[in-house]
């Protein structure tokens, strides 16, 4: 009954109220400053944890919005060797100009990778949605030309992400393996969970094989024990893999990785256009949803 509820209670999210999510959104948004970024940063690094930096937003639709969003990249980077943290940065390409202009998404990239660069700092290339899979891959294989502090990410439930693996593997690409969040239709994507479950351990194991870096990004247990024999089976030293989390899921899934001698590095994303993000993160977690709803009604507490 109760998940039947919180299915329900999903379709009411877009008419929670603003200050609600806001509430909800500090568990998984550093805030909406740098500065909130770089004090989580530090938090998570006292815990034993690495970053990843986010500038929240995607899809813009003006060029001027793409060149603001490459600033404050530019300010990242210049913040994370500023404070000496253990961090990077990872880049929506739809928020760079990849649905705009083809040069523009590369002007934008080639400027962000070279700070980088010139600051010892690593860049990954997100994944968004099917339209713009293989626009994303074949970004990052050019920049991966050019910059070798370039890495991307795969979607494991997509079905096309095995057979890709190939092309990514041949460049030596340091790849984030996740499961995937986006809503595509079943000839794209696989639908049942232990089928994806399945595909990402075969996409570890074919990157990890063939001696490429792989940041293993999952919340999923079963996905990180499966990772985790892959890694014993190869008898892989720490510094060829890392796991990887959003900020504010699973807390305590996290530490367990880190208390084994694991790397790890935490997704935090910050700045204003945190509202959307905090939808999807509602959406992925309908008994946080409930709880929120419950809360808003005035109903109390849902009971475990």
């Amino acid at each position: 009954m109760s998940s039947l509820f919180d299915r329900l209670v999903v379709g009411t999210l877009p008419f929670v109220p603003k200050p609600v999510v806001r509430r909800f959104a500090r568990r998984y948004v550093a805030g909406e400053t740098l500065e909130d970024a770089v004090r989580t940063v530090r938090e998570l690094e006292a815990e034993g944890a690495m970053a990843t930096l986010d500038v929240l937003g995607e899809s813009v639709a003006r060029r001027e919005q793409t060149e603001e969003t490459r600033d404050e990249y530019l300010r990242v980077l210049d913040t994370i060797v500023a404070n000496r943290r253990p961090a990077n940065v990872s880049v929506k390409p739809t928020a760079l100009g990849l649905a705009i202009d083809p040069q523009l998404i590369r002007e934008n990239c080639r400027a962000i990778c070279r700070k980088a660069a010139e600051s010892g700092t690593f860049v990954r290339i997100d994944m968004e949605d099917s339209p713009f899979t293989e626009s994303t891959l074949r970004l990052a294989l050019e920049l991966k030309e050019e910059f070798p502090n370039v890495g991307v990410v795969v979607q494991a439930y997509m079905r096309r992400t095995l057979a890709d693996m190939d092309r990514l593997v041949a460049a030596r690409m340091n790849v984030r393996i996740c499961k995937g969040i986006y809503v595509e239709p079943r000839e794209l994507a696989y639908k049942d969970r232990q089928v994806v479950i399945e595909n990402y351990a075969a996409i570890v194991e074919k990157h990890l094989s063939a001696g490429c870096y792989a940041g293993i990004a999952t919340h999923d247990e079963a996905c990180v024990q499966r990772a985790l024999a892959t890694i014993d089976r190869l008898k892989l030293a720490p510094d060829r893999y890392e796991f990887q989390m959003l900020l504010g899921v699973d807390p305590l899934l996290r530490r367990t990785i880190l208390k084994a001698g694991h790397r790890l590095r935490v997704y935090v994303p910050f700045g204003r256009d945190w509202y959307a993000y905090s939808l999807r993160r509602l959406k992925e977690n309908p008994s946080i949803a409930r709880h929120t709803v419950r809360m808003i009604l005035g109903l109390g507490p849902a009971q475990s």
